[in-house]
């Protein structure tokens, strides 16, 4: 096997087992798969789990000091707040935080969605998430070394929008290379439940440090981000054909996929002639004759010097921004998870303040109570992956969700204060309605898009693909991320402050 693209923990792995285990064999198109799986759901759970931070530090940057007991000699109503979040408009600066941030996401997509396509995904990942790592550790310098500037914080966020591109299309073509089509609603729903495992772990590692040293809430996830890296430099095979492993859609409609049969690794070889050979010296002599007749044609092909050593139906080449476009359902999808995420990130930054303001819990417990929205996202991709396998109809799963979402969030902010167990129960549904179809549109829908027949079975479409759909928050593309994308997302956030600064001034 070609060494060349094999990581080093792998070979490492293979030469260890070769020397001390040669007797043990193990079926390497079942192993492989599965350890890019787990692999994957470990890096991008690691990706939200340093996005989370920031909405659960919010609520120490600037609080209700009137709550607390303030040092002696203190006459500041605001000595409890971190500068220069200790204003009057501390909302409105917290929200440029979140603009700073998805403004560079946004536009870094397109970005890292092309260059995804052209290089190998296990640096371009392990790249991305060194940096997404040392930016969020960047955040707590801060408190470390006692920073006060708004622009630090600011180009900060833009640092980090910036390499928290690089997990999605790296992520979704790495999983869209490895499994078949056919149950990519349930994996990648299973799968995707690490975008809420990842806001929980965050949150939870956030609250943990939080009223003793917020700096190691923004150290401690990105340093987990850090060393995750490093594994996934050792271990990741990015494609099958680093591994020596087949492709999963190589084979024809109907044919079983080459070390998936229930007889193990065994597999019958046809014959010239159609017939199937059933022992070793058949097959022996099968692969002589096989090799004869492509011998043959092999010199019929290079008695022809007019003819290309490579034919230009097996060249691949990376689609462009236009060419995904014209694949359909790239542009509704895109526009239907461009709205789903108005909420979803809205949800992201904001849940834990908006808790901590419209209940009597405190900042830590809020934190945990924003955990039940994220866990209720988990199950919420799950049904949609089922239901989306079962009847084969992922946009009216969508739809469907959606719909049900929409009044679902209007009874949320009516009620969901009027105890601890119905803000749980409304979170939990809200959670799963507006988390489900968004994880079925980042991941079945994205994957079953980049490979569309239209594209003649190029794989290079799907980094594009997914980043196309995944640039959402603030453009569906340039021209939309500059105006309505933009104005919308402002006006959620604008919408989301004066929410909580309604909130405060009630409880004050």
């Amino acid at each position: 096997m070609p060494t060349t693209n094999v990581p080093l923990g792998i070979l490492a792995v293979q030469k260890i087992s070769g020397t001390c285990c040669s007797s043990v064999n193990f079926n390497r198109n079942r192993w492989f798969p599965t350890s890019v799986w787990i692999l994957t759901f470990f890096i991008y759970t690691c990706y939200h789990a340093t996005r989370k931070p920031i909405s659960v530090v919010k609520t120490i940057l600037n609080r209700n000091c009137s709550e607390l007991p303030p040092p002696p000699n203190i006459t500041d109503d605001n000595w409890c707040d971190w500068k220069p979040f200790d204003r009057p408009d501390a909302s409105s600066l917290l929200g440029a935080l979140d603009s700073s941030f998805l403004f560079a996401y946004a536009a870094a997509m397109f970005i890292s969605g092309i260059v995804a396509e052209r290089v190998n995904l296990r640096y371009f990942l392990t790249v991305g998430m060194i940096m997404s790592g040392v930016s969020c550790c960047l955040m707590g310098v801060a408190r470390i070394y006692n920073i006060h500037s708004l622009s630090y914080f600011v180009g900060v966020q833009v640092m980090g929008g910036i390499f928290q591109t690089t997990g999605w299309p790296g992520v979704v073509t790495v999983m869209g290379k490895w499994f078949e089509r056919e149950r990519r609603g349930l994996i990648m729903g299973i799968w995707n439940s690490h975008t809420s495992i990842g806001n929980i772990v965050g949150t939870v590692i956030a609250g943990y440090y939080l009223e003793d040293d917020w700096a190691l809430s923004f150290i401690m996830p990105g340093l987990l981000m850090i060393g995750v890296a490093v594994v996934v430099f050792l271990f990741l095979a990015a494609a099958p054909s680093h591994v020596n492993c087949p492709e999963p859609n190589s084979q024809e409609p109907g044919q079983k996929r080459f070390g998936a049969a229930s007889s193990g690794d065994y597999r019958r070889i046809p014959t010239a002639s159609g017939s199937i050979a059933d022992n070793e010296e058949d097959a022996d002599s099968v692969i002589s004759s096989d090799s004869d007749l492509l011998t043959q044609e092999e010199n019929i092909r290079r008695t022809n010097e007019d003819h290309p050593i490579l034919s230009n139906a097996t060249r691949e080449r990376a689609v462009g921004f236009c060419g995904a476009l014209c694949i359909p359902g790239v542009i509704e999808y895109s526009l239907c998870l461009f709205f789903a995420k108005l909420v979803s990130y809205t949800f992201l930054f904001w849940l834990p303040l908006y808790i901590n303001y419209s209940t009597t819990l405190s900042a830590k417990h809020s934190a945990d109570l924003s955990t039940v929205f994220d866990v209720g996202g988990i199950f919420g991709g799950i049904v949609a992956g089922v239901i989306s396998d079962s009847t084969n109809m992922s946009a009216t799963t969508c739809v469907v969700m959606f719909v049900l979402a929409i009044p679902m969030l209007f009874v949320y902010h009516l009620y969901g204060g009027i105890n601890l167990i119905t803000n749980g129960v409304m979170l939990l549904v809200a959670g799963a309605l507006v988390n489900g179809p968004y994880a079925l549109i980042t991941t079945a829908v994205s994957a079953e898009l980049g490979t569309h027949s239209s594209l003649a079975g190029n794989a290079k479409a799907l980094a594009t693909v997914t980043a196309i759909i995944d640039d959402r928050y603030y453009r569906w593309n340039g021209i939309y991320r500059s105006c309505c994308g933009s104005i919308i997302s402002r006006i959620c956030i604008q919408y989301c402050q004066l929410a909580i600064c309604f909130l405060h001034a009630n409880a004050v």
